[in-house]
């Protein structure tokens, strides 16, 4: 891991990404893309130097409150948080100055912070956001070697709903001829109705590749699986977006499942829900009058 110094950390749609880089070692991440011009090793973590202290300066002059988003791209709870604590202090700031919280991630050490989650959630919104992408133990260790397992993150958004948190579950991605299955679908669905999820994001059935996170993806499908790399040259060249032949099924099942049980779905709806700051202090309301 590394320091580096930044002028300023929150971006103009109030989003904050803490650490550059990612110690999960998802073997699908976008975020190892070429385009976003990491100048160092994925795994060599960069840390915003005071992070927190910049949060807090940028809140400060804003006048108008709103939802601050962050895991977006790099997930705020990285094992390193565990030493660092940046995310946790970035937490006091948002609480202290009364801003809502749309937070991102794939670990339960997000529960470490839970009387923060509750804290923010009772004055404005605190809507928690976490991936799932295979219900399967086993494949998870592969496809998502360092992260919570699905259990685990099933189990934390099921605490964040009995403690009035909302949750999104982000369903992505299916990689084509591996994850891809309704079996794995069905499960994951039956896992976010089980655990009241507020809402949940799809792109639809399939995974993004580009360069930078190709060669990574292919060099971990020589690993784990031999003679899938050239199944997925065969079936999408070089195309950005490698779509299974289970997609129109598998939303189709996912509409109707979120009409059955009242789930928000539609990328449009849930980031609108998302973006969207609530105000609920009761005690300044009355102090008002």
């Amino acid at each position: 891991m590394h320091y580096k110094e930044y002028k300023s950390i929150l971006s103009a749609k109030n989003g904050i990404n803490i650490y550059r880089g990612c110690s999960h070692g998802c073997i699908y991440c976008d975020s190892r893309s070429s385009c976003y011009q990491m100048s160092h090793d994925f795994t060599d973590i960069e840390i915003k130097k005071d992070a927190p202290i910049m949060l807090e300066n940028a809140l400060k002059r804003k006048r108008k409150k709103c939802m601050i988003g962050t895991g977006s791209m790099c997930d705020p709870y990285i094992h390193i948080e565990e030493e660092i604590m940046y995310t946790r202090k970035c937490l006091k700031v948002i609480n202290k100055y009364s801003f809502g919280l749309s937070i991102l991630t794939k670990s339960n050490r997000i529960l470490r912070d839970l009387n923060l989650l509750k804290s923010i959630n009772e004055k404005s919104k605190c809507v928690v956001q976490m991936t799932l992408t295979t219900y399967d133990e086993d494949l998870c260790r592969i496809l998502e070697p360092n992260v919570s397992t699905t259990k685990e993150r099933f189990e934390t958004l099921k605490i964040l709903h009995e403690n009035g948190i909302p949750t999104v579950v982000w369903l992505s991605p299916f990689l084509p001829f591996i994850n891809d299955t309704e079996e794995n679908f069905r499960n994951l669905l039956n896992c976010c109705i089980e655990a009241k999820v507020y809402g949940i994001m799809c792109f639809g059935i399939g995974v993004t590749l580009r360069e930078g996170n190709r060669e990574y993806f292919y060099q971990k499908l020589d690993e784990h699986f031999p003679g899938m790399k050239q199944k997925y040259i065969n079936s999408f060249g070089n195309s950005y977006e490698c779509l299974s032949d289970n997609n129109d099924r598998l939303m189709k099942m996912l509409y109707l499942e979120c009409k059955k049980h009242n789930i928000l779905l539609g990328i449009d709806k849930v980031f609108n829900y998302l973006k969207l700051y609530e105000y609920k202090n009761a005690y300044e309301q009355i102090s008002l009058f």
